[in-house]
């Protein structure tokens, strides 16, 4: 019998802690183990800051059939989460989402355009600003800019200053990411229109979830209409409480080409069970890639559980369909690496 025929299964959560020994954890991590066992596994919750050895020795004691893995950082390495979902890999475990190489492309996002550009897919014209580079300005690329770090979360510093007009509020941006994040700056052209969230569930065979959008209408007439640091994060600011994801209304046909454009970069960038894909439709009707999520965040509130609400897929489905889908990869891959 294959596992994903097995009623019940042994699945860990695998969740970040901001230090170690912290009790406190993201909501999604309850949200996600409580769905889980509703389906009758049996789910525990292993959180890890940047200890290997307790990785390690809390997965051999768990023996899990299956690892959710809801890592995005380890440690205080932004960008650890590639190199975690390689030892996963390397463990033979089976986990869900994206594998290191899919989330190595997702982090350095001059490399996602140019795998979109070899599909003919759109995206805003761009420039990269190495931390070690003088800094020129004499490029063609149209103000105003939107400025972030090429590799980090494009919100963990993008505040007010993210979309700038001139000079010299660039080279102050790119200096900031500089020093505070020493990460190289993505430089790309801010594109007015209208920001559009695509989730995709599935392997061979994806399911597009319907387009939704975040609402900006609580705000302010001139406020960015983006969504940055505030509408993600910081839950005490107008931007948070005026901002929130509602499903996109759209003629048939644009639906269909919305939906078309983030399934051919879904698959561009090889993303694994579920992901999420940004969209711009531009005020001439062109539709642009903004970025590519694997792994993106399942909190119940968030972009890609109203789509897969609005597609009839409850939370308790879509969380044990991931789950699914990861079993089924592995199957395949150790079938087909067994002949």
């Amino acid at each position: 019998m294959t596992m994903s025929l097995v009623l019940s299964m042994r699945i860990t959560v695998l969740a970040h802690l901001e230090r170690e020994g912290s009790s406190q954890r993201d909501e999604v991590i309850g949200q996600v183990a409580a769905a889980l066992r509703r389906k009758g596994h049996q789910v525990s919750i292993l959180g890890v800051h940047a200890s290997l050895s307790k990785l390690l020795s809390g997965l051999r004691r768990r023996r899990p059939d299956l690892i959710f893995n809801l890592l995005e950082t380890f440690g205080r390495n932004e960008l650890g989460a590639s190199g975690l979902a390689g030892l996963l890999a390397l463990l033979g475990i089976p986990s869900t989402g994206g594998g290191p190489g899919e989330i190595y492309i997702q982090q350095d996002k001059a490399l996602a355009k140019k795998l979109l550009a070899f599909e003919k897919l759109r995206y805003p014209d761009f420039m990269v600003f190495a931390p070690d580079a003088d800094l020129e300005t004499g490029s063609k690329l149209r103000f105003p800019l939107l400025v972030k770090p090429l590799r980090m979360e494009a919100s963990i510093v993008a505040n007010g200053n993210s979309l700038v007009r001139n000079v010299q509020d660039l080279l102050r941006r790119i200096r900031q990411i500089h020093a505070d994040v020493n990460d190289a700056v993505l430089v790309e052209e801010y594109l007015e229109g209208r920001e559009i969230h695509i989730g995709i569930v599935g392997n061979h065979d994806p399911v597009v979830l319907p387009p939704v959008e975040p609402d900006f209408s609580q705000l302010r007439n001139g406020e960015l209409d983006i969504v940055d640091a505030a509408p993600k994060w910081q839950e005490n600011s107008k931007r948070y409480k005026g901002t929130h994801p509602v499903v996109a209304q759209f003629p048939d046909e644009l639906c269909a080409r919305l939906q078309e454009v983030a399934l051919e970069a879904y698959r561009a960038l090889r993303l694994r069970d579920y992901g999420r894909v940004d969209l711009r439709l531009a005020k001439d009707g062109e539709i642009y890639v903004i970025e590519v999520k694997a792994s993106c965040y399942l909190e119940k509130s968030s972009e890609f559980v109203t789509a897969a609400a609005a597609a009839g897929l409850d939370y308790v489905s879509l969380i044990n369909k991931i789950a699914e889908l990861a079993v089924e990869r592995q199957e395949r891959l150790v079938h087909s690496a067994t002949g």
